[in-house]
Order: structure tokens, then C-alpha cells, then sequence
């Protein structure tokens, strides 16, 4: 069984972040604050509490989040519903509105949440580097 964090929890790190306009469409997406993670990587984003993928993008503004997604491969290639857009509407979340992240693992794990709520995380371990490099490998050739 994981072990569950909290979101007050010592080892975790919040950042105040605010949600955006995703380019000139009116959906909404996660300017990050400064967190440290790589454009271009696939980090894990919980949404009330269910773990989704998300990728990490760069603008002339910062680092980005334009959409959570059911697993790795959809958010590497912004396929299938957009989680971050239905968390975004069921907590009544525009562009400019505020959102806490939660640095859960750093480069690997968020949560986002309304300020003012807890969140409790599941503290799930990284896989094994060359495990995920086998992967990915396949996943590309697909």
C-alpha cells in the first residue's frame, strides 16, 4: 500500500500558480511557477486525486500546461479528453484565477488544487530509468 501525503506535509513544496488562456482558444491551461521540471517532459498531475499525465511546455512567458490526460501516451500527444479543462470547470477555475501546485516529487509528481483546500497524495515511487527508456522506445515506434 503507497504511502499518502498530504498536501501540508513537510516534504511537500506549493507554489501559488494561476490558470491561462491556452493560445487564442478560451480553454484554459497552467502557467507553472518556477518548479523544476523540463520543457518537453511527461510529469503525473492530480486532480482530485486521480493521477493524470500532463506535458510540460515552454512560451515566451514560462513553463506551461496545456492539458492532463488519461495516461503517457495521450499527453505526449494531446489526444482524448482533457482533464485539466473538465477540473478547471468543475471547480468554477478560469483563466487568471488562482491554483496551488504541489511539488509531490519534484520533475516527476504535482497536484493541483483550490487555495484553501487539502489535498491528500498517493506517494507513488519512480519507475526504474531503464525500464521507462524501454517504454518509451516502444511507445515511439507505435
Amino acid at each position: 500500500m503507497p504511502e499518502r501525503v498530504p498536501s501540508d506535509h513537510p516534504s511537500v513544496t506549493t507554489h501559488r500558480a494561476h490558470l491561462a488562456r491556452s493560445g487564442g482558444t478560451r480553454r484554459p491551461c497552467l502557467r507553472l511557477p518556477d518548479v523544476d521540471v523540463e520543457p518537453g517532459t511527461i510529469v503525473r498531475l492530480v486532480l482530485d486525486g486521480t493521477t493524470r499525465h500532463a506535458r510540460v511546455d515552454e512560451d515566451a512567458r514560462g513553463l506551461v500546461v496545456r492539458g492532463a490526460y488519461d495516461n503517457r501516451q495521450r499527453a505526449r500527444e494531446r489526444e482524448g479528453p482533457n482533464r485539466l479543462v473538465e477540473w478547471a470547470r468543475r471547480h468554477d477555475r478560469r483563466p487568471d484565477d488562482a491554483v496551488e501546485v504541489d511539488v509531490v516529487d519534484a520533475g516527476y509528481c504535482y497536484g493541483l488544487r483550490v487555495p484553501g483546500t487539502r489535498a491528500v497524495y498517493d506517494a507513488v515511487e519512480r519507475p526504474d530509468d531503464s525500464l521507462s527508456s524501454i517504454a518509451e522506445s516502444l511507445a515511439d515506434r507505435e
